[in-house]
């Protein structure tokens, strides 16, 4: 079992089931869970076989949640090598199918050479040595479940084979038994050994067709290598040791071709690495000294030395590997209609089986011919395609979302964005590059400083920040050399404003107090600066601050001693992305805390129209714009990529996170986009659209084979050979539609 703790109150924990076949045995295993004192949500999924339960913290918790599972009849258990090498081999599992194949094929073979005018036809004994090791053998399997279920007072999938074939199966010993001495009678264990054996068949394809599934996680997992070269710092010597013993610090060395063996920065090399895997970016990315470096991406051609600064858990592709986990097991809403109907399903297939087998009696029909047809609906109406439905397609979509860089967190996100109307994209770092720069410092008259004077006092105030306009003030000052040598105190960040602190400048040690403030700020605390000089910048879409110092000797009202001019460029894929939206009909809005001009500015580069930018919104009021879009009935998408971007990620009804951006705004976000490509939101869309019309099509099929196999099989249409086929069929179905979404293009 795998626990991970999410508040002090409560933890999480994950584990396999085995035994599970359809819809019924997902409820049922629900509601054994749910009894287990302390359990809050009990989750378990088809598709992946697995469970996810939330409870209070509990010494004996895991021993609980098994012996609930067990009681309910079915198998707790954790990962395994077999379960790996199952998932390596395309025919693991099949040696039970092969043999019912073999014991059956005689069995039917009369069956099928009856159309060719051959008439012949096995003993009665040589039937019953054939039939009987597929009923009782190979068929134990449903036996044992079906009878935990019927001691739970429930019905699954199993209940509903074992006692379809065991009425075959008794029927056929009953006329073999009842037969004149050399006759020939009609039997029909080859009813009951080829239906076993098909629904044998269905469930190994299945379980082939979920590993294809769940091929994106296997591939991410194979990303780790098993070992990393560690270069002793003091000799230089190379020494291999398995990854799982590396420790932050450690220094690597990743050869031409390797693969990065954690996550940490290059400190000497140069190379390109490919990235694909992780970010869908096809090109290589040039790495140098100081760059960061991603582990289980491809080396290219050149030798790096990297200092490791994140391992285990914590690491990039644990973490995607962890999201693409949960998106996995995780159950779609829609889930929710097919465990109601799953929940009576059964019950009422017996009532139909039984009311079929009556009916056909009243009619004046045999206890053969009646039983045969209650048997043929008992097998036809089995639930697995119900199951299966919702958790495969979203398994295929969540798989071939990783794949391109869009890793999806929840499913509800995934079930949820192709409904989105209405797109709120933060300005800076997502729409634009997110590195501006200084383009112009401009002493205002009367100051008494120069440039340079003025920079580096701006520097002093950024140097405790790390806002990219703090960046832009640093890197200019560097670039021309400007150093601040007085002393510099208190200084401190005014949220969403800007910086403030004291700077001893001269002789002056104590130090007056200045700030670095937004336009925002310098309205609330009543600075005057030039008009024209301010709506000319703001006219040409630069980003002002306003460098101001404040009297302390005086009154304390400050005084604007020079403007700065930021200037940040949208990204190149920036207006395509948008026009993509657009032309989806959807509305997309800019948030920005610029001034309203150089807002409107940058939104007109990538084409959102003026009525769609929100301008001058403190970061901690981006929610409320998300709400209010939300209270005028629109279903929205946020994309962000800061810390400050989180509340607003998490009012959304679908945030979208760049993973370039922060922590706490990817843990806000139910889909993070691996690269910083905003093009990504418009895959994401289509990705959903996709994936939804793949859950409602295997839904409609699945309903509509059983609404409309059970009358036919009630009627005397199908016989119970023709019902096992097509119930087979049904899941396999299912699992192939939803598996071409990964050809999808």
């Amino acid at each position: 079992m795998n626990t991970t703790t999410q508040s002090s109150l409560l933890q999480s924990t994950d584990f396999l089931v085995g035994g599970m076949t359809c819809a019924s045995c997902v409820s049922r295993v629900e509601r054994a869970l749910m009894r287990v004192p302390g359990v809050q949500e009990a989750s378990v999924n088809l598709a992946t076989e697995s469970a996810r339960v939330v409870a209070a913290p509990s010494p004996d918790l895991q021993a609980r949640l098994r012996r609930a599972v067990r009681q309910a009849g079915y198998e707790p258990r954790e990962a395994s090598a077999e379960d790996e090498a199952a998932a390596a081999s395309p025919w693991a599992g099949f040696m039970p199918v092969a043999v019912g194949l073999l014991l059956s094929a005689p069995l039917l073979a009369p069956m099928l050479l009856e159309p060719l005018g051959v008439h012949w036809m096995l003993p009665p004994w040589a039937q019953f040595l054939l039939a009987a090791p597929v009923q009782f053998w190979l068929g134990a399997r449903f036996y044992r479940a079906g009878w935990h279920a019927a001691r739970a007072g429930t019905g699954n999938m199993d209940l509903l084979v074992a006692l379809g074939t065991s009425a075959a199966f008794g029927l056929s010993l009953w006329l073999w038994w009842r037969a004149p001495a050399g006759g020939m009678p009609h039997l029909y264990f080859e009813a009951a050994a080829v239906v076993i054996t098909l629904i044998l068949l269905g469930k190994w394809l299945e379980s082939r067709a979920k590993r294809q599934a769940t091929s994106a996680i296997r591939a991410l997992q194979a990303l780790r290598p098993d070992i990393a070269h560690v270069v002793d710092a003091k000799t230089g010597k190379e020494s291999d040791v398995p990854v799982a013993e590396l420790l932050a610090g450690d220094r690597l060395s990743v050869r031409a071709g390797e693969r990065v063996p954690a996550d940490g920065v290059v400190i000497e090399g140069r190379s390109s690495v490919d990235e694909s895997m992780l970010t869908g970016e096809p090109l290589p990315v040039a790495k140098a000294p100081g760059e960061e470096l991603t582990g289980g991406s491809v080396n290219g051609e050149g030798r790096l030395v990297m200092e490791v600064r994140t391992v285990g858990a914590e690491s990039v592709l644990s973490r995607i590997i962890r999201l693409v986990e949960d998106a996995q097991a995780a159950k779609a809403p829609i889930q929710q209609l097919v465990d109601k109907v799953a929940a009576v399903f059964v019950p009422v297939v017996l009532v139909i089986a039984l009311v079929t087998l009556l009916g056909w009696l009243a009619m004046g029909a045999g206890i053969e011919q009646a039983l045969i047809h209650a048997v043929a609906v008992l097998v036809i109406a089995c639930p697995c395609a119900l199951g299966l439905a919702t958790p495969v397609a979203v398994m295929a979509g969540t798989g071939v979302a990783a794949r391109r860089g869009i890793l999806i967190k929840d499913a509800t996100a995934l079930e949820l964005a192709h409904r989105v109307d209405t797109v709120a994209f933060d300005k800076t770092g997502t729409l634009t590059v997110g590195k501006p720069t200084l383009t112009q410092l401009l002493p205002l008259p009367g100051v008494g400083m120069d440039e340079r004077a003025l920079l580096a006092a701006a520097a002093a105030l950024q140097s405790g920040s790390t806002h990219p306009l703090a960046r832009a003030v640093l890197d200019a000052a560097n670039a021309q050399g400007v150093a601040f040598e007085g002393a510099v105190l208190d200084l401190r960040a005014v949220d969403g404003r800007g910086m403030r602190g004291r700077l001893g400048i001269g002789a002056d040690e104590g130090g007056d107090e200045w700030a670095l403030a937004s336009m925002r700020w310098r309205e609330e605390l009543g600075v005057p600066v030039p008009t024209e000089l301010l709506a000319q910048l703001q006219s040409q879409g630069a980003t002002i601050s306003a460098l101001l110092r404040f009297d302390a000797a005086a009154t304390g009202q400050a005084q604007a001693m020079a403007l700065l001019a930021f200037a940040d460029e949208p990204k190149p894929e920036a207006a395509q992305a948008v026009a993509r939206l657009r032309a989806r009909g959807l509305r997309v809005v800019m948030i920005s805390g610029d001034n309203r001009r150089a807002a409107q500015a940058m939104a007109e580069r990538v084409g959102i129209a003026a009525e769609d930018v929100r301008a001058e919104v403190l970061p901690g009021d981006k929610a409320a714009v998300v709400q209010a879009l939300r209270a005028g009935g629109h279903v929205v998408a946020m994309v962000g990529d800061g810390a400050n971007d989180a509340p607003a990620l998490a009012a959304a009804d679908v945030g979208m996170a760049m993973a370039h951006g922060t922590d706490v705004a990817m843990e806000a976000a139910g889909i993070t986009l691996m690269r910083g490509d905003v093009s990504l939101v418009a895959d994401a869309f289509d990705l959903s659209a996709r994936t939804v019309a793949k859950i409602r099509q295997n839904l409609f099929w699945a309903f509509a084979y059983n609404v409309a196999g059970i009358p036919l099989a009630a009627i005397g249409l199908l016989s119970p050979v023709v019902a096992g086929a097509a119930m087979a069929l049904s899941s396999v179905s299912v699992m192939a539609n939803a598996l071409l979404l990964r050809r999808a293009p």
